[in-house]
């Protein structure tokens, strides 16, 4: 079957929705995780924790489906998880938000992106800026809005953005500034003058800022604060988190978003029409998970800081130069002093010749930045300490073999 010519097939193959020939493209962590499986390589690659969340949300979730709670939620998400999120909000960060009119429950955060991008892009006038590298499905759902992505790169090693390239990107076609804070792949928080430029540049051209917040609860070396928090943001601001990433619920792809209401009445227009609502039992245990006290958070943070020193360690002792990361599940090690100029062939090797599988760090960047990512390879630390342990373990044999 052929697929139509247009704007939208230009755009996807431009993007890595699409092969040159119209066929799938699969993503990075896809290829890489089956290449885990075939060689029963531990998973470092791809984010997903191998542990289960807490027993209260678990247990909420039973009951909620014990109970008869399983048919459609409201379109915004039922009433007890919005308030969730409302409270929540004001808990950790002082910040006010409506339940019924600015808050909206998604099916997880990647829904909430796409249908935001939808939503407040206006075609291939309208431009995206972010940061590069970036989660790779921004380029997707900005393909898929129809607009333009403008990346500003970040550089090893410590990937702080470059504020004057960031001064340059922004501009009067600029429709949305879109960040990830805590940020995934490199493990770095914005520092204060990044937010507040942000928001200054936000102003200035009168565009929106979408700031993806999934890893909220996972800072442990940089302090975490919104950018909402900035005088002037919150009002031109859509922030977005989920719960896979804070109670170990991937699976249950409950997410949300966080607007002014007529931002968010916008967003609802769209996504009314992806996947209406969903999970309405995933979403009753999310609300009693968002009301566990301040121990639970401050434990999750402590554990992650545990398992990323570890990791961080052994890749240093294998070989590996590091950015040490201040939060999610991500550290990024410079492969070349082990053999990996070309961190993509390299990562593709890994399964097999150690058991240990990674994500290129390149397949987070525009082609024309990859060379100065060309050697760099991210890994999830989001493991038992057991796993960790093997799979530091496994990253020695790598060193050995360098060294003779």
């Amino acid at each position: 079957m052929m697929i139509p010519a247009g704007a939208w097939r230009r755009t996807a193959v431009g993007a890595g929705l699409l092969g040159p020939n119209g066929e799938v493209s699969p993503t990075i962590f896809a290829e890489m995780t089956a290449l885990a499986v075939a060689e029963d390589a531990i998973n470092l690659g791809q984010g997903f924790p191998d542990e289960d969340g807490p027993r209260e949300v678990l247990d909420e979730a039973r009951r909620a489906i014990a109970d008869g709670e399983n048919q459609y939620p409201p379109g915004r998400g039922i009433a007890p998880l919005r308030e969730a999120i409302a409270a929540h909000r004001a808990r950790f960060y002082g910040l006010s938000a409506d339940p019924d009119t600015e808050i909206i429950v998604t099916a997880g955060a990647t829904e909430a992106l796409a249908a935001t991008l939808l939503a407040l892009c206006d075609g291939p006038d309208d431009e995206v800026v972010v940061f590069d590298p970036c989660y790779d499905a921004y380029a997707a759902a900005v393909a898929l809005a129809g607009a333009r992505l403008r990346r500003v790169p970040m550089r090893w090693p410590d990937f702080a953005p470059d504020l004057d390239a960031l001064a340059r990107a922004v501009t009067d076609r600029t429709r949305i500034i879109l960040l990830t804070d805590p940020h995934n792949p490199t493990g770095t928080v914005l520092t204060e003058d990044a937010r507040r430029e942000i928001v200054r540049l936000a102003e200035r051209h009168n565009a929106v800022i979408v700031t993806d917040e999934v890893y909220e609860h996972l800072s442990f070396g940089a302090r975490f604060r919104p950018i909402a928090q900035i005088p002037g943001a919150a009002e031109r601001t859509v922030s977005i988190s989920s719960a896979g990433k804070t109670f170990r619920t991937t699976g249950w792809k409950v997410g949300w978003l966080i607007a002014p209401a007529p931002l968010a009445t916008a967003i609802l227009t769209v996504k009314q029409f992806l996947t209406y609502a969903g999970g309405t039992p995933f979403q009753a245990a999310i609300a009693r998970g968002l009301a566990l006290p301040d121990r639970y958070f401050a434990e999750l943070a402590g554990s992650m800081a545990a398992a990323q020193t570890a990791l961080g360690d052994a890749l240093r002792d294998a070989g590996f130069e590091v950015s040490a990361p201040v939060a999610t599940y991500f550290t990024v090690g410079d492969a070349a002093g082990v053999g990996g100029a070309d961190a993509a062939a390299f990562c593709r090797e890994l399964p097999a010749s150690i058991g240990v599988a990674a994500v290129p760090l390149a397949a987070f960047v525009a082609d024309e930045h990859r060379a100065a990512y060309a050697s760099l390879v991210r890994f999830a630390a989001c493991k038992r300490p057991e796993v960790i342990a093997e799979a530091a373990r496994r990253l020695q044999l790598l060193g050995a073999a360098t060294t003779r």
